[in-house]
């Protein structure tokens, strides 16, 4: 698996930007390798709409058939990481990445809407280590690029847990850290003409 894939190309984001897609996409990243009935079990749905999407990201290079026992057919991702870039001029590709952006941000609020709803079932201990909440801050784009990299450095050393199962401790669990920092429009400053 590589460490990451940067996706350039307007169809490759598009056919990214489906949730069943990008869910399919993060169970292979934590679970390594897994079929379509397996995939499907743990997303609740059917085996042959999981199997239609793992061949439509596999069109894409997003994941991989690896040889498996008899009739089983697992697939992998291909990368551990998935990017585009960050600044577009191309009208298609800028728009296939906003409806690939929307896709995850809806994803990231069922993530959280789930742990809302299930956060008093959690034992104490976990209910009391999640954090929720946001900070305001005043920084340049330089602070706001230096500070990002900053938590990629920090959580790297936990990173490779997803991917090195002998490296987890007793105890631990799969965490969504979501890392959002975005200027907000109140701060733009608006050039004269």
């Amino acid at each position: 698996m590589e460490p990451r894939i940067e996706l350039t190309d307007p169809r490759t984001l598009r056919g990214l930007a489906h949730p069943t897609r990008l869910a399919l996409v993060g169970l292979l990243r934590q679970h390594g390798t897994l079929t379509a009935t397996q995939a499907a079990r743990l997303l609740g749905l059917n085996s042959g709409s999981c199997s239609f999407h793992l061949r439509q990201l596999a069109r894409y290079g997003l994941v991989e058939e690896v040889p498996g026992r008899g009739r089983e057919k697992p697939w992998r991702a291909t990368a551990e990481t998935t990017a585009w870039p960050a600044v577009i001029t191309d009208p298609e590709l800028a728009a296939a990445s906003q409806l690939l952006g929307v896709v995850i941000v809806e994803r990231y609020g069922e993530l959280m809407m789930n742990w809302l709803a299930r956060r008093t079932d959690e034992p104490v201990e976990w209910q009391e280590a999640a954090w929720f909440g946001d900070l305001l801050l005043h920084l340049t784009a330089d602070e706001l690029a230096a500070l990002g990299k900053q938590i990629e450095e920090l959580t790297a050393r936990y990173r490779r847990r997803v991917f090195h199962p002998d490296e987890r401790p007793a105890g631990s669990r799969p965490v969504t850290a979501l890392h959002v920092a975005v200027p907000r429009e109140e701060g733009r400053k608006v050039e004269s003409s």
